[in-house]
């Protein structure tokens, strides 16, 4: 499709008619989910201790099932699942751990509410996962453990990070956040390190009515302080009285049992959803393939992809726009594709290690110069595909992007112009 571009009085490529809820709504809900949950509510155990936590257990035994692992705990949201994790890893206060320098804002502060130190290493510039090489040069004589975090759904270089780990006797954490159903090396994500974190929010691939999270490990003593610490500390019985004898100082991070019988259904089309999505994603970047200076999101051939979202660079050189600062011809792209129907946005717009909350002082992006480049030159795509009927509406946004890219000729003037 060409002719002039919507942001300058044209006709819009992908329209709201188009754009319809019945394909790209997420989560799906379905008769499944609510006669679940109104299962849940006809019978009234709505926690996972007492009534409730047969439906919780179920998923839990479930989860564990699909991932490969021999133990799942299900809890309150996926930032305290990772919290959990590191709990469950038994690092020591004052101890550091390794963590990509992009990432949501919980993979530093998870860590930190357990008095572990985060230390920022580089990424990889096609994957958007920790770089082994960069996590070796910040491990330290304090340096405890190794997070990795599955970015986007595209699982980290597990063996160099399993390797690197076990030469410096670290344990390896798995953020597996946005990883439902990716593989690496065939198997799944979070049965790839010592312990594993899932979150259940409900934009994930795999998610909730609201929030939750799963933990997953081989470990049954990990396991075990994970369960312990979920419950204030407590050992709940299956039967018998509540003793409330605590064992360690924790909160409350139970999940509901009305969110498991949610997630539950949701697990039942998991794997027909993950095989859709790949074919719906891969015909998207078939599309674009074709067009300079769009750099695609990659996949190894040693893994596969769980396409939580796609992030998409841009290289004004190869677009004919070497002139262009990389953030200005980001910035305007967005403007041109969202004008078009494509809501194209970041997803983070700083190095972690810059977040106010986590620097001491000023921070300098050449610290994590591909982190900083990453950041500036790409923007994602994000739950429009998650929905498996979603393929016409991807469709008419490679026209959009094949418009977009027609008249680059004229946006290259405006893009010069920007600071």
């Amino acid at each position: 499709m060409t002719g002039k571009l919507a942001m300058f009085g044209g006709t819009r490529t992908v329209t709201l008619d188009e754009a319809d809820r019945k394909l790209l709504a997420w989560p799906i809900v379905t008769d499944a989910e609510r006669t679940a949950i109104l299962d849940v509510l006809e019978h009234g155990g709505f926690t996972s201790v007492g009534a409730g936590a047969a439906v919780v257990r179920e998923l839990e035994a479930r989860w564990a099932a699909y991932t490969g692992t021999r133990h799942c705990a299900a809890v309150s949201n996926g930032t305290t699942a990772i919290e959990l994790a590191i709990a469950a890893a038994g690092l020591d206060p004052g101890a550091e751990i390794v963590v990509p320098a992009l990432s949501f804002i919980a993979t530093a502060t998870a860590p930190l509410r357990h008095r572990i130190k985060p230390v920022f290493a580089d990424i990889d510039p096609r994957k958007f996962t920790l770089a082994p090489a960069a996590a070796e040069t910040a491990i330290t004589p304090r340096t405890q453990a190794i997070l990795a975090v599955h970015l986007h759904g595209l699982p980290c270089d597990m063996t160099e990070l399993r390797a690197l780990a076990d030469r410096h006797g670290l344990r390896l954490v798995e953020d597996a956040a946005q990883a439902h159903g990716a593989t690496y090396r065939g198997r799944q994500a979070g049965a790839l390190g010592d312990i594993a974190a899932f979150s259940l929010n409900v934009s994930k691939n795999l998610p909730t009515c609201g929030e939750g999270g799963l933990v997953t490990t081989d470990d049954a003593d990990m396991h075990d302080q994970v369960v312990l610490r979920r419950q204030f500390g407590e050992r709940v019985p299956d039967k018998g009285e509540r003793p409330y004898v605590s064992e360690v100082v924790a909160g409350n991070a139970k999940l509901s049992s009305m969110q498991a019988a949610f997630t539950r259904c949701q697990l039942d089309r998991l794997a027909e959803w993950v095989a859709e999505r790949e074919r719906n994603v891969s015909g998207l970047l078939a599309g674009l393939a074709d067009l300079p200076g769009l750099v695609l999101p990659w996949t190894p051939p040693d893994r596969t992809h769980a396409w939580h979202m796609l992030r998409f660079r841009f290289d004004v050189a190869a677009m004919g726009m070497p002139d262009v600062a990389p953030g200005a011809a980001r910035s305007l792209l967005q403007r041109a594709l969202r004008a078009e129907g494509v809501p194209l946005q970041r997803y983070q717009s700083m190095p972690l290690p810059a977040q106010p909350a986590l620097r001491a002082g000023k921070y300098d992006p050449r610290e994590h110069p591909v982190t900083a480049a990453v950041l500036d030159d790409s923007l994602t795509l994000q739950r429009w595909h998650l929905n498996p009927a979603s393929e016409p509406v991807l469709r008419r946004c490679v026209e959009a992007f094949h418009k977009v890219w027609a008249n680059l000729d004229v946006l290259a003037p405006v893009a010069r112009q920007a600071s």
